[in-house]
């Protein structure tokens, strides 16, 4: 579309979802010269996910910093994610090497607190109208692509234009089901649910997760006190946990290896979960569509990587299509950019997921992999590199890692080996 076309837009760009990914592609989009209207379907400013794992990845790190909100965050309280993983192995536990950089972090922050902070944000960026209670019902269609939105509001009904629509609103997207972009749905069978504490100390006040084979729990701090603890454990547990969900809860908890002390904490939410959360993906283009965030890809909640991939499928939109949207190029080749890194950045990664959520015990190389991380340092930091989103599964299982995992394993048999006999002598 060239700029003597441009005479019908009312905006660039409408984004549906005014989340993490919708506001940052939002922002990053009109820093780019692009004229944004952002959509949210709730009116209240301080409008928030409620189930979430709460977490940032270190990937997300990198747009937080362009974006400028890494101060932000700070301010708020926000924790720097260190973790810790235990297996049947021990305690995977990533440390910096000595004299070596601070390993990669973002962070823990509730979305109570991130929603409305990112979102206010956006609003203040010149070149973003943030738009409130404006639901979009369905696309503008024109010559076979999509050409804006049409809104339900407090005002009524309405019609935005734009040369871009951009799904930002979750995995069961308006944006994407009107566009008629199917999603391919992989099986969870895992079930979760969530609880907040307050006043609930953690071993180095850092995240933990339980890798338990199948059953999985993590205990993430977060702002201003509060830790969430999840389970997720095989869906042949169901039907005996829904008979006492608190009790169920409490008990799972309560049995985790170095538990949490919940008993002494203070509980300030109730206990929610999702007893079925299918993985999902989906093309993220379509003519004069884009997806971002769960509209394009939905992990599975155990990782924690949902906001730190809206984030950066964000960044990546707005550095392909930012000249295209202001008529300055081709928007369909420009898509076609966006959408390749896309695949390329997480296909493996969703594949991976898609595969450990079939709730089974580990495979001979997870085994290798995770029983050598809890015996050696720089394995360890390997492996957090790899939760952290940073480095793809590629670069995880490579063959300097698979041969390192495989030595330090045997050195560990073999020193096993001696002092069996000299206990025995």
């Amino acid at each position: 579309m060239t700029n003597s076309e441009s005479a019908g837009q009312d905006y660039d760009v409408v984004i549906s979802g005014a989340g993490p990914a919708g506001s940052a592609a939002a922002v990053l989009l009109a820093r780019r010269g692009v004229r944004v209207a952002l959509l949210e379907r709730r009116s209240d400013p301080a409008a928030h996910k409620v189930l979430c794992t709460h977490s940032l990845t270190a990937n997300a790190y990198p747009v937080l910093d362009e974006l400028g909100l890494v101060p932000a965050l700070e301010k708020a309280g926000a924790v720097r994610n260190q973790a810790r993983w235990y297996t049947r192995w021990g305690w995977i536990e990533p440390r910096a090497a000595p004299a070596g950089p601070e390993l990669p972090y973002a962070y823990n922050i509730r979305r109570s607190t991130l929603d409305p902070l990112i979102r206010s944000h956006a609003a203040r960026t010149p070149g973003v109208d943030l738009l409130p209670g404006h639901r979009v019902t369905g696309l503008v269609r024109e010559a076979g692509r999509t050409a804006g939105v049409r809104a339900s509001t407090p005002q009524g009904d309405r019609t935005i234009r734009a040369r871009l629509v951009v799904g930002a609103d979750g995995k069961d997207s308006a944006v994407a089901k009107s566009a008629g972009v199917p999603a391919r749905l992989y099986e969870n069978t895992r079930f979760a649910y969530f609880a907040h504490f307050r006043h609930l100390p953690l071993p180095g006040g850092i995240g933990q997760t339980w890798f338990l084979e199948p059953d999985m729990a993590y205990a993430f701090p977060n702002d201003d006190g509060v830790t969430v603890i999840a389970v997720l454990p095989d869906k042949e547990r169901l039907p005996a946990f829904r008979e006492d969900l608190e009790g169920s809860f409490l008990a799972f908890v309560r049995a985790l290896p170095e538990a949490p002390p919940i008993d002494s904490a203070e509980r300030i939410t109730k206990i929610t979960g999702m007893v079925d959360h299918p993985l999902h993906s989906r093309r993220p283009i379509a003519p004069g569509v884009a997806l971002i965030g769960d509209a394009a890809l939905t992990g599975d909640p155990l990782w924690g990587v949902g906001c730190g991939w809206a984030l950066q499928s964000a960044q990546w939109l707005a550095e392909a299509v930012a000249p295209a949207a202001t008529g300055r190029g081709d928007l369909d080749r420009s898509l076609v950019v966006y959408a390749r890194r896309h695949r390329r950045r997480l296909r493996g990664h969703q594949y991976l997921a898609a595969d450990f959520a079939k709730a089974r015990p580990f495979r001979p190389v997870e085994r290798l992999m995770f029983s050598a991380a809890a015996r050696d340092d720089s394995l360890a930091r390997h492996m957090h590199l790899f939760a952290s989103r940073l480095i793809g599964p590629l670069r995880f299982l490579n063959p300097a890692a698979l041969a390192k995992a495989s030595a330090v394993n045997v050195k560990h048999r073999g020193a096993a080996v001696i002092r069996g006999k000299g206990s025995s002598g």
